[in-house]
């Protein structure tokens, strides 16, 4: 008999089928580790008693039973998709509330100038923020996690179910101990940085995590002195002197605590906050709320970037 398979295992089936690689698959399309993508197929397999995959040190192949199934596997996805779609809009028509995922506080205004533009364009709707922890770089849009829309720092998913668009950009600061040797500097050259134990994202927050660690501004890896998931642990792990963490200049307003002390980093590229939605969610209430966010930002002084992706 076979057991229960989970929709992210076939989502990892259908990735690996497509590339024909586990690493272009994991990398690319899932942004997750090569081994966590293997040990997903190592399970499928188990579940069906059957090779899915023919394997060598050169290439990726589909058995005959991966053939029989990645059809199958397409469809169960799509379903499961429109029977979240579906459920959404059943809560939504009933509630008329859109949740919106985030993953980090969000500052310089941006949410009561979204909150009353919504109010004035769905006067019958409300908001609900819904807070995601860091490790999920699509801030609840995956999986879901019934969120209808999000705000999350890039880059998020490359995937064909999501679509975003950038709001506003901000430089990046550092955290670190209140004693740290260059608690006093006025600003901090991030190759000053780059021998320090950072704190990290979880592996599950694949380019997320890379970006938070500055990876490719380095020339070697990461120290990693921890993980964290919220800002808020992040911080107490930085308190404890576990590592220093990069935040945003909006982020090192909002968390100032005595043990801990910000500061602008030099020789970084901004951060760039952006509103995602799910492809192909055509819903009236999810695009008057991108455009909300986009003209909020806007007069608000934010610096809007204009960047978009759209599947």
């Amino acid at each position: 008999m076979v057991m229960d398979v989970h929709i992210r295992q076939l989502r990892y089936f259908v990735a690996v089928a497509e590339e024909l690689s586990f690493t272009v698959a994991a990398e690319d399309r899932l942004f997750v580790s090569q081994p966590a993508v293997s040990k997903q197929i190592r399970q499928l397999e188990l579940s069906f008693r059957a090779a899915l995959f023919e394997r060598n040190s050169r290439t990726v192949n589909l058995t005959q039973a991966g053939r029989a199934l990645l059809p199958e596997a397409r469809r169960i996805i799509a379903q499961w998709e429109d029977a979240q779609r579906a459920v959404a809009d059943a809560a939504a028509a009933r509630h008329r509330t859109l949740v919106v995922g985030f993953q980090t506080r969000i500052g310089r205004g941006l949410i009561p100038a979204v909150r009353a533009a919504l109010e004035m364009a769905l006067p019958q709707w409300r908001l609900l923020l819904r807070q995601v922890p860091c490790s999920d770089p699509s801030a609840g849009l995956a999986g879901g996690g019934g969120v209808d829309v999000a705000f999350a720092w890039l880059p998020v998913h490359a995937d064909a179910a999501f679509s975003w668009q950038v709001v506003t950009s901000e430089d990046r600061w550092v955290a670190m101990p209140s004693k740290h040797p260059l608690a006093e500097s006025a600003e901090v050259d991030f190759a000053d940085l780059a021998e320090e134990p950072f704190i990290a994202l979880p592996d599950d927050a694949g380019p997320l995590r890379e970006s938070w660690l500055a990876a490719g501004q380095r020339t070697v890896p990461a120290l990693v002195g921890a993980e964290a998931t919220t800002a808020e642990e992040a911080l107490e792990a930085v308190a404890s002197g576990l590592g220093v963490v990069l935040l945003t200049a909006g982020s090192a307003e909002m968390y100032r605590r005595d043990d801990v002390v910000f500061h602008p980093v030099r020789g970084l590229p901004p951060a760039e906050l952006a509103v995602v939605w799910r492809t192909g969610d055509r819903r009236r209430a999810v695009q008057i709320f991108v455009d909300v966010c986009l003209r909020s930002a806007y007069s608000l002084g934010g610096k809007v970037a204009g960047t978009s992706r759209s599947c």
